[in-house]
C-alpha cells in the first residue's frame, strides 16, 4: 500500500509540474498537426496508398505524437537524480518506484491528451475511420500500451544520461524512427535498405495495427506482432530503468 499512496503523492507532484509547464503538452501537440498539414495537403496527392491520405497517415501521426511528448520526461527524471530530489528521500519513508512509477503514468495521461487533441484535427482535416465500438477499445488498448512501453524506455534513458541536456538528446532516437516506419508511405515503396528496416521494426507493427482497427480491418498477426513489441519494450524499459535507479540511487 506504501508503493500506491506514495505513488499517488509523486504523482500529484509530476502533475503540477506539468500544469506549471504547459508547453511540454504543447509540443507534444503542435508538431504532429503541423506534419498532419504537410502531408495531408502539401505532400498527400504524391503518395499513392490506395485510401484517402487522411484515413493512412492519422495512425502513424498518432505514433508521431507518442514519440513527441517524451523528451519532457526524460529531462524530468534525471533532474530528478541530478538535482538531490532522490538523495533527500531516502532519509524519507517513501517508496523509490514511485517515484518512476509516477513519471510513467503523468507520461500516459499527457501523452493520450495530446492523442485525442490530434485526432479531433484529424477529424476536421478528412480522416473517417471505419472502425466499429470494439475495434475502437482496440485502438485504445494498443496505444495504451504503446504508450507505456516507450513510457518505461524513456525513463530508462532519463536514468542512463549524465545531465538532462543529454536525457533529451537520447529521446532523439524514437522521435525519428516513425518517419522510417510505415507511417507516411508504405514500405514497400521505400529504396532497399529502408524498406527491409520499415517493415521489420517494432513501431510499423503498431502502425498497421492502428490502421487496421481504425478502417474496420483488422489483422491478427499484425496485433500479435504489435502486442509483443509493446510487451517486450515495456519490459526492456522497467528492467533497465530499475537496474539503472538501484545503481544510482
Amino acid at each position: 500500500m506504501n508503493v500506491i499512496s506514495d505513488s499517488a503523492t509523486m504523482l500529484r507532484r509530476n502533475f503540477r509540474h506539468t500544469t506549471r509547464n504547459p508547453l511540454t503538452l504543447f509540443n507534444a501537440i503542435i508538431m504532429p498537426i503541423v506534419l498532419m498539414f504537410l502531408m495531408v495537403y502539401v505532400l498527400g496527392d504524391a503518395f499513392s496508398v490506395g485510401v484517402n491520405y487522411a484515413d493512412y497517415a492519422t495512425p502513424g501521426l498518432i505514433m508521431t505524437t507518442i514519440c513527441y511528448g517524451i523528451s519532457p520526461t526524460a529531462i524530468a527524471v534525471n533532474s530528478d537524480m541530478t538535482s538531490g530530489f532522490i538523495n533527500r528521500l531516502r532519509v524519507m519513508r517513501v517508496s523509490r518506484a514511485a517515484v518512476l512509477n509516477a513519471h510513467v503514468i503523468v507520461t500516459m495521461l499527457r501523452s493520450l491528451a495530446a492523442i485525442a487533441f490530434v485526432i479531433g484535427v484529424a477529424f476536421l482535416m478528412g480522416f473517417r475511420p471505419s472502425a466499429s465500438f470494439a475495434e475502437w477499445l482496440g485502438v485504445i488498448g494498443i496505444v495504451v500500451l504503446t504508450v507505456l512501453a516507450i513510457g518505461w524506455l524513456t525513463v530508462a534513458f532519463g536514468l542512463a544520461a549524465k545531465t538532462p541536456e543529454s536525457a533529451g538528446l537520447a529521446a532523439v532516437p524514437l522521435m525519428l524512427l516513425p518517419f522510417l516506419s510505415s507511417a507516411f508511405v508504405p514500405a514497400g515503396k521505400m529504396g532497399p535498405g529502408a524498406r527491409q528496416f520499415a517493415e521489420y521494426q517494432p513501431f510499423t507493427s503498431i502502425i498497421e495495427t492502428l490502421r487496421g482497427l481504425l478502417t474496420g480491418a483488422p489483422s491478427a498477426g499484425s496485433a500479435v506482432r504489435a502486442v509483443a513489441w509493446c510487451v517486450g519494450l515495456a519490459l526492456i524499459g522497467y528492467l533497465w530503468a530499475r537496474a539503472s535507479f538501484k545503481k544510482r540511487a
